[in-house]
């Protein structure tokens, strides 16, 4: 993926960038967002606050949300979410 294209399963899932925020602010939208979602839904989330990337996945787990981290730069964590799937 270096020239920054998506995968083409990626393609396919929303997203939410939440690259702009700090915390706490992306985990208000991501809860905002959750509102919405129905079980089994895929969501690419973007996070680039230290503190979201490591509250936010960890949060989601305890949520019971399946989290997989897909790939971490020094600037990006991009997480794949399955709404309301256990992580394995």
């Amino acid at each position: 993926m270096t020239d920054g294209a998506l995968p083409e399963m990626e393609q396919h899932w929303e997203q939410l960038d939440l690259t702009p925020w700090r915390c706490p602010e992306p985990l208000i939208r991501l809860k905002l967002w959750l509102r919405e979602a129905q079980s089994g839904q895929t969501l690419l989330i973007l996070l680039a606050d230290p503190g979201s990337r490591q509250d936010i996945p960890a949060w989601l787990r305890r949520q019971g949300h399946r989290v997989q981290p897909l790939q971490e730069t020094e600037s990006c964590l991009r997480l794949r979410l399955v709404v309301g799937a256990p992580s394995p």
